[in-house]
């Protein structure tokens, strides 16, 4: 029997950013991944601090951002590689009404360090009102993100390949096939679900399809434009586009309506020739209140969750993370914005 102070269910962003809260604190754990690849790991990656559709910001977004870029610096410092990409966002502005929205928010004390005052012209796509930055945005990158970190955990003996089978966790000694752990956390995403634990948490499937296209014409490489959806390089000669919300279409399938609205949205501002290499698709889990979902379980009191991070998968999960670490160790409360015990589960 091995002894782990923490079984880790779940591959993604919840998951490895709280495993890097292990890591630093010197805890032993196991994580599970079943090797299918996560709403998070096809994500874009963006590191966005502002809402750009209404030009606002939302709950803790500057100590979102602080506490990432200090988390990545100390995960390079084991993996030996930086994740972050400096790739500020340009959002294009369709009319005057907008720049002058933009820099009226520019003004406001919330927005100040993030809405920069000065417009680009960008050449290469159409941006006849130019483009706002936003400061202090980035990107992460993606796959490297989890190729490198779960290579390191595998090569540590933190990771097992393999789908958890719930019906082998023996609740009274704490106990899973060979393992016997001090506490377990299910961090899953829409894999929740299956889990009869935490089934009736409220996280909804929320669907998003991005592209992956090839550019007939260059366009800024060192920059990430939004217009509707995210345009950005990759590293195989490929552009992202995307992503898309969708509640209603939840099959497990491509939707050609998605696809289709992409190309047109990526046609309204890129005016040449594009060609669609690869379609891929996922599902965020979502929140009505759009704040994650962590807590313990109410009978089983070493059983966690830590669920729902939305579309903002890498802050929340970054930030957070330590938030249910100081939890579960330090006996610190979490704030009830956050807590499973705001929707009053009858049963969690």
């Amino acid at each position: 029997m091995r002894n782990v102070d923490y079984i880790i269910v779940g591959d993604g962003y919840a998951a490895l950013f709280f495993a890097h809260q292990l890591l630093l604190n010197n805890k032993s754990f196991v994580i599970f991944s079943e090797g299918k690849k996560s709403a998070s790991q096809i994500s874009a990656g963006i590191i966005n601090p502002v809402v750009l559709k209404k030009f606002t910001t939302f709950w803790l977004a500057q100590e979102q951002i602080d506490f990432l870029k200090k988390s990545l610096k100390e995960i390079e410092s084991y993996t030996g590689h930086n994740y972050l990409i400096e790739s500020p966002i340009h959002r294009i502005f369709h009319d005057e009404n907008e720049q002058k929205l933009w820099l009226k928010k520019s003004d406001n004390d919330e927005l100040r360090n993030f809405l920069d005052e000065n417009f680009d012209h960008l050449n290469g796509v159409k941006n006849d009102f130019q483009t706002g930055k936003v400061n202090q945005s980035a990107r992460l990158n993606v796959k490297g993100f989890f190729t490198g970190l779960l290579s390191y955990l595998e090569n540590k003996g933190n990771l097992i390949k393999e789908k958890f089978n719930y019906s082998l966790i023996d609740t009274s000694n704490s106990t899973y096939k060979d393992f016997s752990f001090k506490n377990i956390l299910f961090s899953e995403g829409m894999g929740v679900k299956e889990n009869p634990y935490f089934s009736d948490i409220a996280v909804n499937p929320n669907k998003g399809h991005h592209i992956r296209v090839k550019l007939s014409e260059s366009i800024p490489k060192d920059i990430t434009i939004k217009k509707k959806h995210f345009l950005f390089p990759l590293d195989d000669n490929l552009h992202f586009y995307g992503g898309t919300y969708d509640r209603e279409q939840l099959h497990h399938e491509i939707d050609n309506s998605a696809v289709e609205q992409l190309q047109k949205g990526l046609s309204e501002f890129y005016p040449n020739d594009f060609e669609i290499k690869e379609v891929h698709f996922g599902f965020r889990p979502t929140v009505k209140d759009r704040r994650p979902i962590l807590g313990r379980h109410s009978q089983h009191q070493n059983f966690y969750v830590f669920n729902g991070l939305g579309a903002r998968g890498i802050l929340n999960g970054c930030y957070f993370s330590k938030t249910l670490f100081d939890y579960i160790e330090n006996d610190i409360p979490l704030p009830g914005e956050i807590s499973i015990d705001r929707f009053n589960q009858k049963d969690a």
